[in-house]
């Protein structure tokens, strides 16, 4: 006999363990930010008492822009590094949550699928249209989620090109301009 009751039983132990999969991976992630953001902080502090004790030694106007070019590039650096630090993290919670929604996906639609099929098994006489017509809803359903997981990866890895980019020219400007600071 046909029991759809166990199917749909099947289907949501499997979006539970995909919620408990999700939890899972937010923890983990937040606790890579909080890990970052403490030790950013503890940068943050050092680089204050360093900068004090410095400014608190200069001599004359000359070591004073000196120090002070220094310490903006050091503070640019440390910046940046804070931003590839998150945006490390960022990318890669972007990358295991897409993962976690395609493999939940796939199970989803595995069993929808077969519940078609076992369905379709056990239909009444007459009602062919019926069961076609779903089957073609959940074929089109998959192949549209397949379009979007592919043009979202395309945005994912234009958009990482882009931050790395940005993120070179950033350090490559901070650099420079430190450079012609301490040549005037």
């Amino acid at each position: 006999m046909y029991n759809a009751t166990e199917q749909f039983a099947e289907i949501n132990k499997t979006g539970y363990d995909s919620a408990v999969k999700l939890a899972s991976l937010s923890l983990e992630k937040a606790e890579r930010l909080t890990k970052l953001n403490l030790q950013a902080a503890k940068v943050v502090l050092e680089t204050g008492v360093y900068s004090a004790n410095a400014v608190a030694g200069v001599k004359d106007v000359q070591e004073f822009f000196t120090l002070r070019a220094k310490l903006a590039e050091t503070g640019v650096q440390n910046a940046l590094g804070y931003s590839r630090g998150v945006y490390e993290i960022a990318s890669q919670a972007q990358a295991d949550f897409s993962a976690l929604a395609e493999e939940a996906w796939a199970s989803y639609t595995k069993g929808v699928a077969a519940w078609v099929e076992k369905a379709a098994k056990h239909a009444p006489a007459g009602s062919d249209v019926a069961v076609t017509a779903l089957k073609s809803t959940v074929a089109a359903t998959t192949a549209a989620f397949d379009q979007l997981s592919k043009a979202t990866k395309q945005v994912v890895s234009f958009a990482d090109a882009s931050m790395r980019a940005a993120t070179a020219n950033a350090a490559t400007a901070a650099k420079a301009t430190t450079k012609g600071r301490k040549a005037a």
